[in-house]
């Protein structure tokens, strides 16, 4: 189970058991008797952006294990691959930044008022100021200190805001960690996963978003001849256009791999995704699905981002003209990430839900720990804190509709905890279906905007809708027939 512990203060998440949990096994090809099956994706020398046909690759249970998109099998047996996650992506074994002895999570909570948050950030700024300036004049070296030590108007915000939700937070994090730890799931001596090396694949290229952008001068797809939806097949080829101008959907009961680019993503079962940027929407309204649950995760402006230039960022205009309201169904419940940067927050609640008419109804948050259930950075660092927020709201319209979509779904808590390891690659959230299945009806329409993996029973949209799906995040882990 996804959900290792459920309490009144919220949930201790396994994102891994979740991600293995989606059936990555692919069984839908039949074997052709004595001999290989021929990959059917065709590769462009002359145009490295080419998209190949789209094939499951199978492969026997008998005899030596070959790589992913090798393929044996064997005479008139159904071949099948089972792939699951790379566990070390998700070996978070000790905090990223030291955290005192006086401030571990088994301590207990300190009461903390704000002024004393501000010192602790000040003797953290001083700190790592001086960590940074060695080498420096000590004129330099002050002057840097100095200004580090200057709260701006957004740092005390944040410190404000973090003074009221900290204890919360330690308390309610702190429940979760002893039940993980009671459990086993959860462990103080981490030999058994820290002598693994954690190697991301670098020779993973994630061209998904430039394809997009590249989409933008294809020839205009005539709509009323063009479909909504094309259904994953064996063996099932689709030219640059169709990939990005309608809804790719896997029905089956089994996973497909897609050759995209040269790059081979799977595609986990009752699955459907829109490979497009936030110009490029119109086939998910083609789709005509209206969505119980949206999630969204917006690319928001900071200043790293800025300086950085390797992410791209949408204002705060851009995000309001995503079409929340035509994808909507009666009484929708809208879950959408946040930084903790009150700006942002204040925006969400303020401006972006009162414009597609979501009423704020509760203030939740994911936070971060390692495998021995310890935050992965000091509850009070100014810069970065060890947990995100998500701000949660239903759309406003017809109250009969409203209640009768209600009926057997618990209300919304007001606040909630959702305490896991987190994954080492970055932005991959953790999954919340599990989380809010006891507060919408079973089998209902879920949509995940701004999405960077693909979850059976969800549609996802974003211009790297399958990042985390590349196969070479995944592990050859046995054959079946």
């Amino acid at each position: 189970m996804s959900v290792v512990h459920r309490l009144a203060v919220g949930w201790l998440v396994d994102h891994l058991s979740f991600i293995n949990q989606c059936g990555y096994e692919t069984c839908d090809s039949f074997a052709h008797p004595g001999g290989v099956t021929h990959n059917t994706s065709v590769t462009s020398t002359e145009d490295c952006h080419s998209i190949s046909a789209f094939a499951a690759t199978p492969l026997s249970s008998d005899g030596p294990s070959y790589g992913p998109g090798n393929a044996v099998e064997t005479e008139g047996k159904r071949a099948k691959m089972r792939y699951v996650f790379r566990e070390e992506f998700f070996d978070v074994s000790k905090p990223h930044i030291a955290i005192a002895p006086e401030e571990q999570l088994c301590q207990g909570c300190p009461e903390m008022s704000l002024t004393e948050i501000k010192v602790n950030s000040n003797r953290e700024e001083y700190q790592e100021g001086a960590k940074s300036d060695t080498g420096d004049s000590l004129a330099t070296a002050r002057k840097k200190r100095k200004r580090k030590c200057v709260f701006n108007q957004g740092e005390l915000d944040a410190l404000e805001y973090h003074s009221k939700v900290r204890k919360l937070i330690w308390e309610g994090t702190l429940h979760l960690v002893q039940e993980g730890l009671k459990s086993g799931f959860l462990h103080r001596t981490t030999t058994k996963l820290s002598c693994r090396k954690n190697n991301v694949p670098q020779h993973i290229v994630c061209g998904l978003a430039e394809l997009c952008e590249m989409a933008k001068q294809f020839p205009a797809v005539n709509e009323s001849d063009h479909q909504a939806v094309c259904v994953l097949e064996e063996e099932t080829s689709s030219a640059e256009q169709d990939l990005l101008s309608c809804v790719m959907e896997n029905s089956s009961d089994c996973a497909k791999i897609i050759v995209l680019m040269g790059q081979r993503y799977l595609v986990p079962p009752r699955s459907s995704f829109l490979l497009s940027d936030i110009s490029c929407l119109q086939p998910l309204l083609n789709y005509k699905k209206k969505y119980d649950v949206i999630v969204i995760d917006p690319p928001w402006e900071n200043k790293s981002v800025k300086r950085s230039n390797r992410y791209s960022y949408l204002s705060s205009w851009q995000i309001k003209q995503i079409p929340v309201p035509a994808l909507a169904a009666p009484n929708c419940l809208v879950v959408t990430w946040v930084t903790n940067r009150q700006k942002h927050l204040r925006f969400v609640k303020d401006e972006l839900y009162p414009h597609w008419s979501v009423k704020t109804l509760a203030e939740w948050h994911w936070v971060k720990i390692t495998t021995a259930g310890e935050f992965v950075l000091p509850l009070d660092s100014l810069h970065k804190k060890p947990y995100e927020v998500l701000i949660l709201g239903r759309v406003q319209g017809d109250v009969k509709e409203a209640l009768r979509k209600s009926e057997g779904a618990l209300p919304i808590p007001e606040h909630q905890l959702i305490v896991s390891i987190p994954c080492s690659l970055h932005s991959h959230k953790p999954p919340l279906a599990a989380v809010l299945a006891e507060f919408i009806k079973p089998d209902v329409e879920c949509l995940e905007l701004f999405a960077r993996n693909l979850q059976p029973g969800w549609t996802s949209w974003g211009n790297e809708v399958l990042k985390f799906q590349h196969i070479d995040y995944f592990t050859l882990l046995q054959n079946d027939n």
